[in-house]
């Protein structure tokens, strides 16, 4: 019987005696030929572990959040099953099937000849959504760009980390927005602090900030969303957390400063993520 990722991931500690059961990347080459599902599945919705981390066979309960923004609860193999011979996007989610399959409709002939008034049509209801901004490029989800509607780095902290790893690592600067699917408050566009974007990984600086009040409480939440948004755009994300901030993400860092230490730690997180191969290419 399937069971929660807390119960089955604390059972595996127990059996095997260890704390960490399956290291990061263990299952990597069984989930590879479903992107959808890696897309899917996000870290912070599974108590923090990477789905690389699950066997594909593992019967157990994970949750997934599809393009269209549905969270919904299934076994590794009735996820790998859903499709079928069709490999839809939409497949991989079942609130998106049922919404997918045609109502049947009567003809106007067979509504007037039961006697059966025809249904009248109403204008659609105002959604009360928020207007989204129009600056945002038509460009692919995922895509990296300059957006004029990003704000200016404000933490000298931030732009020492952005030098520091130019010191590091070879790759495109200049962007600091990514085009996303769903809509970040009233923008299809997010501003993480950091992008590389040959290697899809935005890098966030959080810290308690002068009065202790950022990156905590509601706005925790906000940089959440923003995370999981991000995922869904193809993107991994990868937080420098201070002031003992708790860690978001699975592959977020606790750090006291932004030593010699503190970069090798970044660098190893973004080989754990994309693979020593492609990070260290990039190595100046």
């Amino acid at each position: 019987m399937a069971e929660p990722i807390r119960d089955w991931w604390a059972r595996r500690q127990f059996s095997r005696g260890v704390d960490v059961p399956y290291p990061v990347g263990t299952y990597r080459e069984a989930w590879a030929p479903f992107p959808v599902l890696i897309r899917q599945y996000h870290p912070d919705l599974n108590a923090g572990i990477v789905l690389t981390q699950i066997p594909p066979a593992a019967d157990v309960l994970l949750q997934w959040q599809c393009d269209a923004g549905h969270v919904f609860v299934a076994t590794p193999e009735e996820q790998r099953s859903r499709p079928g011979r069709e490999r839809r996007r939409s497949s991989w989610c079942p609130e998106c099937v049922a919404a997918a399959k045609p109502k049947p409709v009567l003809p106007v002939g067979a509504w007037a000849a039961a006697g059966v008034p025809l249904p009248r049509t109403r204008p659609p209801k105002p959604t009360g959504g928020v207007e989204l901004c129009t600056r945002t490029p038509d460009l692919p989800v995922g895509e990296p760009f300059t957006s004029v509607c990003a704000p200016k780095p404000a933490s000298s902290v931030e732009a020492q980390l952005r030098a520091e790893l130019g010191e590091r690592l070879d790759y495109t600067t200049g962007f600091n927005a990514v085009r996303v699917r769903r809509p970040f408050f009233d923008h299809l566009e997010v501003w993480p602090d950091i992008l590389l974007p040959e290697l899809r990984i935005a890098v966030e600086y959080d810290s308690t900030g002068r009065h202790g009040l950022e990156h905590v409480g509601r706005r925790e939440e906000v940089d959440r969303r923003k995370d999981r948004t991000l995922r869904a755009a193809g993107w991994e994300v990868v937080r420098i957390r201070t002031g003992r901030l708790e860690k978001l993400g699975p592959h977020d860092l606790q750090l006291a400063g932004l030593g010699k230490s503190a970069y090798a730690a970044i660098l190893d997180e973004f080989r754990t993520i994309r693979g020593p191969f492609l990070v260290d290419a990039y190595l100046r």
